[in-house]
């Protein structure tokens, strides 16, 4: 069996097991995560450093441009895990909510958490003023979620879920809700 295929089931074994492993999985599945996010920031200021890349420095505006993409990067999380904590869920795909939740923020992509994370990230390079954040580390970490989603989390919830799934997949994006 792949490793994919091994990924998946645990997965699956893990949100469909009992309460008790997914209680404890769950804060180990936020430390991978959080460990996941701070490498990527700690990894471009070390890139910026290491190549000497000047500070982006907009004025006024990497503040308002800062200011703007990281309210709405912690509005979208915040509003995305009050959705899955009201069906008695968490954000950590060991634990995930035990159906399909498509409301609120929901009903308009089908990872706002995470697009709510890529705002944040963008957020922070404008604050700091790193280039390599805003321009190489950012969009490595969208396309890195986006294969793990494709690969590993959509498949799980495919099996788990089923048909109900599919048809929310069809017709919600992915991050970016339709205009």
């Amino acid at each position: 069996m792949s490793i994919q295929k091994n990924w998946i089931n645990f997965l699956y074994n893990s949100a469909t097991g009992s309460k008790k492993l997914r209680t404890l999985l769950t804060p180990v599945g936020l430390l991978i995560f959080g460990t996941f996010v701070s490498v990527f920031v700690l990894a471009a200021i070390y890139c910026d450093n290491i190549l000497s890349l000047p500070k982006l420095s907009l004025g006024i505006w990497s503040e308002i441009v800062s200011v703007l993409f990281s309210l709405f990067g912690l509005f979208y999380i915040i509003w995305s895990i009050t959705h899955f904590l009201k069906v008695k869920g968490t954000p950590v795909p060991l634990n995930p909510p035990p159906k399909l939740v498509c409301v609120g923020p929901y009903a308009y992509t089908r990872n706002p958490m995470l697009t709510g994370v890529f705002s944040l990230f963008f957020g922070i390079g404008f604050w700091i003023g790193s280039l390599s954040l805003i321009l190489i580390f950012t969009p490595i970490f969208i396309l890195l979620n986006t294969l793990e989603l494709k690969i590993i989390e959509e498949p799980e919830l495919e099996k788990r879920l089923g048909e109900e799934y599919m048809i929310y997949k069809k017709r919600t994006p992915m991050f970016i809700p339709r205009i």
